[in-house]
């Protein structure tokens, strides 16, 4: 008896994208498996925030023939159907600091893709129970009721983990997860991200931070300039000699429990 595979993640084959009128994507190929580990390095300005949009279906790519963009191996996707699988943990919370959001509503939100609860948000005793479900998970069900403007930086960043959580996502996308975090919620954010990994959902991380690689993570893609300039294990790319082509700049690489530093 055969099992059926399941389609991959990500696919892309050939795939440009324009920008203001400038090619930032270069004919991306790129496949990336279901239930797979996966860390995007690369400079600013490499295009990984391209990428990012690219696979959120905020931009497009160019139309070509000979090109296609499959996610969970399908072209065209309703977007709040594949906020329901791929879930989207950003670094951008300034949206949530406009107005009074609790803990609570900001998870809640996560199932209509909003910025807090609005009075036409019909939430279901469902969805309060997933809610508190998650935060527990995370260990942030003490922020329930606390405002996210009294929040730290690392609470406020484990809200949005849990925001993403609560559609049961086959994946997570991490966008610079670790951007404006102080050094203890940077070590809590990768535990966390590493906690996530060992209970089967697949993560996608994009960053410059060599020690947002948690050692679930165990390949690594370069970016630069546009275009896909390494892939591969983990230990075989985050060697000095990869790393000081990617950024242009002699380095020194460290490794201990399975985290790599970067030293310039």
């Amino acid at each position: 008896m055969t099992t059926e595979l399941a389609p991959p993640l990500i696919e892309l084959c050939n795939v440009s994208l324009v920008r203001s009128g400038r090619t930032v994507l270069h004919g991306l190929n790129l496949r990336v498996e279901d239930g797979e580990h996966v860390a995007i390095m690369g400079p600013n300005g490499s295009g990984k925030s391209t990428l990012i949009k690219a696979i959120t279906r905020e931009l497009y790519p160019l139309f070509d023939r000979n090109s296609h963009m499959r996610l969970f191996g399908q072209e065209t996707w309703n977007n709040s159907e594949l906020r329901s699988m791929l879930g989207i943990v950003s670094n951008d919370i300034e949206p949530f600091c406009g107005r009074a959001i609790t803990g609570e509503e900001a998870v809640l939100s996560g199932f209509f893709s909003s910025v807090g609860l609005g009075r036409y948000h019909e939430v279901t005793a469902a969805m309060y129970v997933k809610a508190a479900e998650v935060m527990e998970q995370l260990e942030i069900a003490h922020l329930t009721e606390r405002l996210v403007t009294q929040m730290s930086s690392g609470e406020m960043r484990r809200v949005m983990i849990a925001r993403a959580l609560v559609h049961a996502p086959r994946a997570l996308l991490f966008d610079e997860p670790s951007n404006s975090l102080d050094v203890f919620a940077q070590v809590e954010l990768r535990h966390t991200m590493s906690k996530l990994a060992q209970s089967g959902i697949a993560l996608l991380l994009i960053t410059h931070h060599l020690p947002d690689v948690v050692p679930e993570i165990e390949r690594v893609i370069f970016m630069r300039e546009g275009r896909i300039v390494g892939d591969g294990q983990k230990a075989e790319l985050l060697t000095a000699e990869w790393l000081e082509q990617l950024f242009g700049c002699p380095v020194c690489v460290t490794e201990q429990d399975g985290y790599y530093h970067l030293v310039s």
